[in-house]
């Protein structure tokens, strides 16, 4: 669910670039037209979205300034935010699940909640760590958890790099301009083209009756396409963040050429490894730095990512898989390859081999456990 494939949402957020390089002269205007950009934006989208992610934003904030001067019990209020978030989204993930159902559930209000729980939580860590110099104006706050470029499907802005952008005038140059028109044109291409075009033929390949070359090309077909998929979103993504002055992170750094699936995860959706390695693995890493810690850890994250991305056993199956491998390859010590130490030859076989590990198990991006299970039982179809 992309509304930045949308005629007017594209028109919306090109006409408020402009605004902006109308306004440059004044000191907040991206801060205060940002926000009231967000805030209209979200209205028109939905009014029941908007509304949610009001009284989630305000009770946020409210912790979070709470984190920020607590004098005691700051590790028991941090935990209860936490917990309190985590449970919030998981609740609607059941609800969406049709596990639970009440009145007032509506679908819409897991739409952007995905990736703003997470951006939640980071703030939380910051205020704990840092205390009352973490301290960020509301509406910079409001700004970093509804930014509409990054509002559905990322790339994970952190906190701090969020609000130290908001302190700096907006100073978009023509060079900026240039580059980020282009990054959006570059991400536009990818979603309106190749994938449209990429996704008929994947439907039509998955109508026959599947033998093993049709279940090997389909996997590999759809890692591709998922790739320019949601590249092509951080692109649109990006490039609409440098334009309206915020710098948003790189989420796809050269993936192919990662030699194991740790690299891997550092380069195919960035900002998310990032965020589940800054928040998860850091932090116990500290209290247990051996070599069995850190392979059980990754387990555990990579079954959060897994759930994250969905509750499903496939998603459950998923992570344990990408856990298990990158778990080996701690215990192993091949978690690690650095290109400059080795050879072409090895360099270029470790990467081939992390690929075909990845695209083992990349169909289940899909979410349809009949398509997932089909495929695969097409490679027993020879």
């Amino acid at each position: 669910m992309s509304y930045l494939l949308n005629l007017h949402a594209l028109a919306a957020l090109l006409g408020m670039v402009f605004v902006l390089m109308l306004t440059r002269r004044w000191p907040h205007n991206k801060r205060i037209l940002v926000l009231l950009f967000n805030l209209c934006f979200l209205y028109l989208f939905s009014r029941k979205l908007f509304l949610f992610s009001a009284v989630y934003v305000l009770v946020n904030y409210a912790g979070y300034v709470w984190m920020c001067y607590a004098p005691r019990g700051r590790r028991l209020l941090f935990g209860t935010a936490i917990i309190a978030n985590v449970a919030a989204v998981s609740s609607l993930r059941l609800f969406g699940m049709k596990l639970f159902e009440h009145p007032l559930f509506d679908t819409i209000y897991l739409f952007g909640l995905i990736y703003t729980v997470l951006k939640v939580i980071d703030a939380y860590y910051f205020a704990y760590y840092v205390g009352k110099d973490s301290k960020a104006p509301f509406l910079d706050f409001v700004n970093y958890l509804l930014f509409i470029p990054t509002f559905t499907s990322g790339p994970i802005l952190k906190f701090r790099d969020f609000i130290a952008d908001a302190k700096k005038p907006y100073a978009v140059t023509a060079a900026d301009f240039e580059a980020g028109i282009k990054r959006i044109i570059l991400g536009l291409f990818k979603k309106v083209v190749l994938v449209a075009g990429m996704t008929v033929v994947f439907k039509d390949v998955l109508e026959h009756d599947l033998q093993v070359y049709h279940s090997l090309f389909l996997m590999v077909w759809f890692y591709a396409l998922i790739y320019f998929d949601f590249s092509g979103y951080s692109d649109i993504a990006i490039g609409f963040g440098r334009l309206m002055g915020y710098t948003i992170p790189e989420n796809f750094k050269q993936p192919f050429l990662s030699p194991t699936l740790t690299q891997y995860w550092r380069n195919w959706h960035a900002t998310l490894g990032d965020w589940f390695r800054d928040h998860i693995f850091m932090i116990f890493s500290r209290k247990y730095s051996s070599r069995g810690a850190a392979a059980g850890l990754s387990i555990v994250i990579m079954v959060c990512i897994g759930l994250w991305h969905g509750f499903s056993w496939l998603y459950l199956l998923w992570g344990v898989y990408h856990g298990v491998l990158m778990a080996l390859e701690s215990l192993l010590k091949l978690s690690l390859v650095n290109r400059k130490k080795v050879s072409s030859g090895y360099f270029f076989f470790r990467c081939v081999c992390t690929q075909l590990l990845v695209t083992a198990a990349v169909i289940v991006y899909s979410g349809n456990s009949d398509v997932v299970l089909r495929i695969y039982r097409g490679l027993l179809n020879w």
